[in-house]
């Protein structure tokens, strides 16, 4: 990995300017939010100034009775939810995080979490976006409301570009009404009980759940975690007695510690380990989580969406454990991406998408020079780990 360049915390009314002057002199450089998360992804191809929004951490709007907020790309999501939770509402999103996390480089990574079950992801949180383009000029799309349709659909697509298109300098998300009481409980037991009892959660039970993951420890057999929320303590109870009621006879329910849940939202990623962002058909995922490949990671996936993450230490597993796992998600039709790995890895964060010349095509469109993350376009893989 190439050295880093300097990293630029520019003052909000010195931004457009300096991002001017890095395009009039073809300086490669690379949006870097908080800078907690600059080692995730593929590594820069190049030396890049790292252009901060720390300084852009501002709520500029609370609209409160019609849950959305507008806020500068630099404001740290544990402070939004703080001010948030105030007026009894919060963002429902929980993406990994390896230290604080910006608003806009959750956005510009496309990590919501495992709550898109309920919420669904964080494109669908997005009502408007604000972005300063590679040569400085200033874009914006959406609007203030939830029924907006002004402008380009940038929202989608700047979501999850990993800061190859341009710089998020601020965004409008919908909120919702902060959950007063919650419950997670595991059911375990066989696997095609397990299987039995996704397919009644989501197709015949009356239960609106937060979440529905497959989960497994690293030397456990597969559970599948169910959370239930609700703003009224006995709809909570009630809720529970349906599930128990579609349970199959052969799982057993416990009750599960936030303290001990591996996805809880303010838990941070150690440095010391691999995250990766498996993906498959939902129909695959148990089997995913039961091929001998998924043995010594510790593995979450969406009972619906089949997107998750999976961990190990870096002193536990290989690059020959994480192409394992890489190809058992692809012969299940899915793929497999490396968010965090050792310093001196070489596998490519991600492969060639069917669509790279598309993708190509867009980033040719919004970064001519391709100053912008070398190296770190979404569906394009690195020239360097092309020849691994």
């Amino acid at each position: 990995m190439p050295d880093q360049g300097p990293l630029l915390t520019p003052q909000p009314q010195e931004l457009e300017e300096l991002v001017r002057g890095l395009h009039a002199e073809a300086t490669p450089w690379c949006p870097a939010g908080l800078g907690h998360h600059a080692h995730w992804g593929p590594p820069l191809q190049r030396p890049c100034a790292a252009v901060s929004t720390v300084h852009l951490n501002r709520i500029r709007d609370h609209a409160v009775g019609d849950f959305t907020v507008t806020v500068e790309a630099g404001l740290s999501l544990g402070a939004l939810q703080q001010t948030l939770a105030a007026a009894d509402q919060w963002l429902p999103v929980d993406p990994p995080l390896a230290g604080d996390g910006s608003i806009g480089g959750i956005v510009a990574r496309g990590l919501g979490g495992r709550l898109r079950h309920r919420y669904m992801g964080l494109r669908d949180q997005l009502i408007g976006i604000e972005l300063i383009a590679a040569d400085g000029t200033r874009a914006r799309a959406g609007g203030r409301v939830v029924k907006n349709v002004a402008g380009y659909d940038l929202m989608r697509l700047f979501c999850g570009s990993w800061g190859s298109l341009g710089l998020i300098t601020a965004l409008t998300l919908r909120t919702q009404p902060l959950p007063r009481h919650r419950r997670r409980l595991a059911a375990t037991g066989p696997s095609a009980d397990l299987a039995l009892l996704r397919q009644r959660l989501l197709l015949e039970s009356p239960l609106s759940l937060e979440l529905l993951d497959w989960q497994q420890a690293a030397a456990a057999a597969p559970r599948l975690l169910i959370g239930l929320v609700s703003l009224d303590a006995m709809a909570l109870v009630c809720q529970e007695e349906v599930l128990r009621q579609v349970l199959p006879a052969g799982l057993v329910l416990m009750e599960v510690d936030p303290g001990l849940d591996p996805g809880t939202p303010d838990r941070r990623i150690p440095a010391g380990s691999w995250l990766l962002r498996p993906a498959v058909p939902p129909v695959q995922a148990l089997d995913l989580l039961t091929d001998a490949a998924a043995r010594g990671w510790s593995l979450q996936l969406g009972a619906a969406s089949g997107l998750g993450l999976a961990e190990a230490p870096f002193t536990a597993a290989d690059d020959g454990a994480v192409e394992a796992l890489r190809t058992s998600c692809r012969q299940r039709g899915g793929l497999l991406t490396i968010l965090q790995a050792p310093p001196e890895d070489r596998l490519p964060a991600w492969h060639d998408a069917p669509s790279r010349s598309l993708i190509e095509a867009v980033k040719r469109q919004f970064d001519p020079l391709g100053q912008l993350a070398p190296g770190r376009l979404p569906g394009v893989q690195p020239p360097s780990a092309a020849t691994v």
